[in-house]
């Protein structure tokens, strides 16, 4: 009897798959941290089973018909594997594992910061989102860029970026590696394509980064014409979709890797901080190597609670873009009206709009911040005092993403890692107040809301 029940714990314990719904057909039940086969699988053009017409260029679409995940007990919704820690059943078997021979692909987990299950779950659904063939989540979006630049970039490299960038990224790019690495970065204007062109330098530069639509002066790169550059050269191209998910998919148009703050849109809550690399399956494996892997050796571990808090977002997330990008329009179309200067992708006089247009995925907007340029920090912040204090429109605080409105002077927070200089260079006024747009209340309550605060301006 014991034997009998030693072999079954075997069994259950490595051969067996947990109950889940995937997208294709038994063999990809081994496909690591992957998302890319969610294209149709069958001629006539329904997913293997589930019966549902897939447009794997949408990314809605593509997180329908990902892989998903059951509860231990059969729950519709995914367990917490909260253990740091797992058993194995033969000696020989951790061998293997730490040599490589098995691992997630195949439910062999060893350690929670190399992979945990309820992370990998979360990663996958990064991975069918942005359309990369893998993904890895993070403690942080900081930790996520920190940790691709430290992978794709040794001592003595060079990164080409934009100069207009969230304060974090520049500080980073522009202090933090050159003074402890050794790598240099090249700040450019990446509407200048020629200028990216002339910043590579072949044989040296390894990477090149930019933001899909930038912080937070709301300019849009060209995604594909970059990446066309940057691949002619052998260089990477890493974006930073954070303001964009669900509109833009940047992999799609040519990116290598797609790097977001999971803290803003995708959380939602403003009560979580996480980040993701989502890419190649290549460059994510060498990531998790053991000896030479960024996320191994650094250690940026996502908690398994919070990635199951955020699995329990992302299946909601195209709604609520949908409605943050449309009061976006909205408001901004109405503050143009007003004789105010409004900074937004949607407004066809914006020198992004069609830019914008063209590489947006249909039915999202054109995103849900906007800016409006006061021209001087006390007229900004006299604007945002009675917009929160006297008419609750929104509030002061940094971040984006949630549901009610967020106002921030970006010259004095969240770009204030750049000198004067470098703010100039990147158009970044010192009045210039960057608005996450909430979805809460109706649409005219918190436009009555605006016109109360800006008429006592």
């Amino acid at each position: 009897m014991a034997e009998i029940i030693n072999g079954m714990k075997a069994v259950i314990h490595h051969n067996s798959k947990k109950r889940f719904i995937n997208s294709e057909n038994d063999a990809d039940k081994d496909t690591f941290i992957t998302s890319k086969k969610t294209s149709l699988s069958s001629k006539d053009g329904v997913d293997g089973g589930i019966g549902q017409i897939v447009n794997s260029t949408d990314p809605a679409s593509a997180l329908a018909n990902a892989r998903h995940e059951f509860g231990e007990h059969g729950g519709v919704n995914m367990s917490i594997e909260a253990s740091a820690t797992f058993t194995v059943m033969e000696p020989e078997t951790m061998r293997r594992m730490f040599t490589g021979e098995l691992g997630a692909e195949r439910d062999f987990f060893i350690y929670s910061r190399h992979f945990n299950p309820t992370v990998l779950n979360l990663s996958r659904s990064m991975a069918a989102m942005e359309g990369t063939e893998a993904a890895y989540c993070t403690s942080s979006g900081m930790s996520a860029i920190s940790s691709v630049l430290l992978q794709l970039c040794s001592s003595g490299g060079h990164v080409v970026a934009s100069h207009c960038l969230y304060g974090g990224t520049h500080a980073l790019l522009t202090h933090f590696l050159p003074r402890v690495c050794n790598i240099t970065t090249s700040f450019v204007d990446v509407k200048d394509v020629e200028s990216v062109r002339n910043a590579i330098v072949e044989g040296r530069t390894k990477v090149l980064f930019f933001e899909s639509i930038s912080n937070p002066t709301l300019d849009v790169a060209n995604v594909p014409e970059l990446c066309r550059i940057a691949h002619s050269k052998g260089v990477m191209v890493v974006v930073d979709n954070t303001f964009a998910p669900m509109v833009l998919s940047p992999a799609r148009l040519g990116a290598d890797v797609v790097v977001h703050s999971i803290s803003k849109y995708i959380s939602g809550g403003a009560d979580i901080i996480a980040g993701a690399i989502c890419g190649p399956t290549t460059i994510i494996n060498s990531m998790m190597d053991l000896h030479q892997g960024a996320l191994m050796l650094l250690g940026p571990t996502m908690n398994p609670k919070v990635a199951f808090e955020l699995a329990g977002r992302i299946p909601h997330l195209s709604l609520r873009m949908k409605d943050h990008c449309y009061r976006s329009l909205t408001y901004a179309t109405r503050m143009k009206t007003l004789g105010l200067k409004v900074i937004y992708p949607g407004l066809e006089e914006n020198p992004s709009h069609n830019l914008m247009k063209s590489m947006a995925n249909p039915e999202y907007g054109f995103g849900g911040i906007l800016c409006l340029d006061m021209e001087t920090e006390d007229r900004a912040n006299r604007l945002m005092n009675r917009l929160q204090n006297c008419t609750q429109f929104g509030l002061m605080a940094v971040s984006l993403g949630y549901h009610e409105t967020l106002m921030s002077c970006s010259s004095s927070s969240t770009s204030s890692e750049l000198n004067h200089k470098e703010k100039e260079l990147a158009g970044i006024s010192p009045g210039l107040i960057r608005m996450s747009i909430g979805y809460t209340g109706t649409l005219e309550q918190r436009w009555s809301q605006f016109e109360k605060a800006i008429t006592k301006m």
